[in-house]
């Protein structure tokens, strides 16, 4: 087995310490009223940050970032990360609560949204963990690195809190297509709420293939300077872009090139409507 990649990113908390999220990739041969509902707690931050959201964007201010974070990997230990990497099937989500408090409903919630707003991406929970092919366990931030170490397995662990110090973690497990076979998702419930929700949209989505950070790109959640909270319109564009059909597990950058003209204008009518203003 050889590992993918790795990013992290930093979020400032604020009242609390300083959190890193992390995604490691390896090789291996619900609507709107749920969405609304994973803001019901009010977080001012979170507020904030949306009432001042960029929603407009050029063709290259996509395109570019789109492929400065689903191609290559922040931090690279072995394995090809020049393909595109995605699920080419359901998603089934098995959530693993092991902390106080449960926000096993945020979760959801959270999975919900994603759902709403991916067109071509089947994301849903499973209450068997035998049907899941992403995992995310829900920890107390005491609890975190022994988690990481039941995930990875001790040499790993060590490697990932060594370089990372991470507080929420996701990583996924691919074939030879690099067609994403499994991903695992780890999050601490006892970090606040602003941190909470964005690791919750930050590792559920690099779980999805997304796993390079670049400090570039403004827009996205994808960058170790940014922190959201939320499912931001830009990074919509990029995963719609990803999930559409026509852009298949292992591809390279002159063939996603080439079809983007194709797909970006039905990417941007979805996402378009998907947001207008009630």
């Amino acid at each position: 087995m050889m590992f993918d990649g790795l990013r992290r990113a930093f979020a400032d908390r604020r009242a609390s310490r300083r959190r890193t999220s992390a995604v490691i990739g390896f090789v291996a041969a619900a609507a709107a009223a749920f969405g609304s509902a994973v803001y019901a707690v009010d977080d001012p931050e979170i507020a904030r940050r949306r009432a001042t959201e960029r929603k407009n964007f050029t063709d290259a201010e996509i395109t570019d970032g789109f492929f400065k974070v689903t191609f290559g990997a922040e931090f690279h230990i072995a394995g090809g990360v020049d393909r595109i990497r995605k699920f080419d099937g359901p998603v089934r989500v098995f959530i693993d609560n092991r902390a106080t408090p449960d926000r096993t409903g945020q979760i959801e919630a959270g999975i919900a949204d994603i759902r709403s707003r991916i067109r071509n991406l089947d994301i849903a929970r499973t209450e068997r963990r035998d049907e899941a092919n992403m995992v995310v366990s829900l920890v107390n931030d005491r609890d975190l690195a022994r988690m990481i170490r039941t995930v990875y397995g001790i040499d790993r662990a060590r490697r990932i809190q060594r370089s990372l110090e991470p507080q929420c973690l996701s990583g996924f497990r691919k074939d030879e297509s690099s067609r994403i076979l499994r991903s695992d998702v780890i999050i601490t419930a006892d970090a606040g709420d602003f941190v909470f929700y964005d690791c919750v949209y930050e590792e559920l989505l690099q779980a999805l293939g997304p796993i390079n950070d670049d400090t570039t790109v403004p827009w996205t959640m994808f960058n170790d300077d940014v922190q959201m909270g939320f499912f931001s319109v830009y990074d919509q564009y990029l995963l719609n872009i990803l999930y559409d059909p026509r852009i298949r597990p292992g591809m390279t950058r002159a063939e996603v090139q080439a079809l983007l003209p194709a797909v970006l204008p039905a990417v941007r009518t979805f996402v378009e409507e998907n947001n207008k203003e009630p």
